[in-house]
This record gives structure tokens, sequence and C-alpha cells, in this order.
């Protein structure tokens, strides 16, 4: 046992959360307008979706969400989203390391290249995708039109939000605290294990949620990729827009509901589980 995982861990000193002062002027003005903007932006239509999903009843509402075509729709795409959210923890954390961690030729073209899928219009990434995995690959991979093309997709279009999130974290790190564990005689692993990973968790959980968030409504890149083919490559965004073109709003609004709960399960989920690893660091 190294002499690090001996000591026991000191508590982070907090501000007190309940001293706060009594809003002035301009704070209560900044916070009203900040409420009616989001309220404007977020509040509202989320309302309105629930209520358009409720048009219904609860029995028109089930019958939506529990159609073979809609479920295979949602297994596929939640299934897609978590598994490249898990992908994306891994590997955007090893690229925001390098990034800030090493030194190398090219390091600037990779750190501004990282920031494409941000910048390119989905519909474009979509028929890049195509023509490097498409019937015609240069690569000899044909993988369009089937569940490794949504796969293709969602990974690109999210692939900057843990690199970007976790980042400016480990940037700010001090290297002292890690020489000071080394000379204690703690090993690499227990670097990582009790003092980068605990403060990496945060930003890590944030960049994973943002990245589920991103991949269960992506749309645009996956229209030309996946072919849309019911109970295979369709996705959920393709079946609210097919509820929406055949004229049941209300059936697109209660698709729409049931991954705004989803998304918010995962949320929660990865918020739980980064704040128990922060408290086992």
């Amino acid at each position: 046992m190294t002499t690090l995982d001996a000591a026991p861990a000191r508590p982070a000193r907090t501000r007190a959360s309940g001293g706060g002062q009594p809003l002035g002027g301009g704070s209560a003005l900044a916070l009203g307008l900040a409420m009616i903007w989001f309220s404007l932006l977020v509040l509202i239509p989320l309302t309105a979706i629930v209520i358009s999903a409720s048009e219904r009843g609860f029995g028109g509402y089930w019958d939506t969400i529990t159609a073979p075509q809609t479920l295979a729709a949602v297994r596929l795409t939640v299934g897609q989203a978590l598994f490249v959210t898990a992908i994306n923890v891994v590997m955007g954390t090893i690229i925001a390391w390098v990034l800030v961690r090493d030194r190398f030729f090219g390091k600037r073209v990779l750190d501004v290249i990282i920031d494409i899928p941000f910048a390119l219009p989905t519909i474009v990434a979509g028929l890049v995708l195509l023509g490097l995995y498409g019937p015609d690959s240069p690569l000899g991979l044909d993988w369009a039109y089937s569940s490794k093309a949504v796969f293709l997709a969602l990974a690109f279009v999210t692939l900057p939000f843990v690199v970007r999130t976790v980042q400016p974290v480990l940037a700010e790190l001090e290297g002292d605290v890690e020489e000071a564990a080394a000379s204690l005689g703690a090993s690499k692993a227990t670097i990582v294990r009790r003092i980068i990973l605990p403060s990496l968790t945060p930003a890590i959980a944030a960049g994973a949620a943002l990245s589920f968030a991103r991949a269960i409504a992506e749309y645009g890149s996956l229209v030309l990729l996946s072919g849309n083919k019911p109970f295979s490559t369709e996705v959920v965004s393709v079946r609210v827009l097919t509820f929406i073109e055949n004229g049941s709003t209300s059936s697109a609004a209660a698709l729409a509901s049931l991954m705004l709960l989803v998304a918010l399960v995962v949320i929660v989920a990865l918020d739980l589980i980064q704040r128990r690893v922060s408290r086992r660091g």
C-alpha cells in the first residue's frame, strides 16, 4: 500500500452555500431576464410538447410509443447513443490528455480538426461519410444503410464534446500535486485514481451528457448514410419527422416526450455516477 493510499483524504474547503447575500436591483433584473429567456427557449416549448402528446389521452400515447416500428427506432437510437457515448468518454479523455500533456508535430492542427464536427453542417458530414463508407468506398468498407452507419454518424458528430469539456479542466490541474504524490511513493495508477480522475469526472460526465443528448437527436448526418429503413436503420428523429409528414403531430410529440424522459434519466444517472466517483476519489 502506498503512502497516498494510507493517508486519509482531506475534504476540500467549500464556501458555505446557505450564506448568500440577497439580490440587488441589477442582479434581480438580470435573473428576471435570464428566466424569461430560458422560458421562451426551453420551458414553454417543452410544455407545448407535453400538452400536444396528451391530446389523444394515455391510451393513444401508449399505442404510439409501443408500436413495433417506434420501439425499434427507440432501441436503435438509444443503444447506439449509449455505445457512442461510452466510446467518447474513453477516447475523448485520451485525446484531451494528449493535447494537454504531450508535445508533438501537428498538435495544433489536430486541435483544430477536433472542432470540425461542430462547424460542418450535418448533411455535409453525412455526404462525406457516405463517400468514405458507402458502396464506392475508397477504403473498401461498405457500411452504408446498416447499423454501423448509424454508429459512424453519431460518433462523428459527438466526438468533440468530451474532448472540449475535459481539456480545459486538465489544463488547470497543477502538476505539483502529482509530483508530490509520486514523491510519497504513489504509483501512476494511484495518482490517476486518487488525484486526476476525481478532478476530471465532473467534466467527463458533462461531456458524456452532451454527447448522449446530441446523439439521440441527430438527424442530418443520418439521412444519406443510414437509409432510414424501418426496423433496421430508422432512428427516432426520422420517425418523428414521418409522424409530422403524415399529419400526426400528437404522435410526434409523444415520441419526443419519451426521448426527453430518456435524456433526463441518463443525465441524472451520469450526475450520480460522477458524484460517487468524486467522493470516493
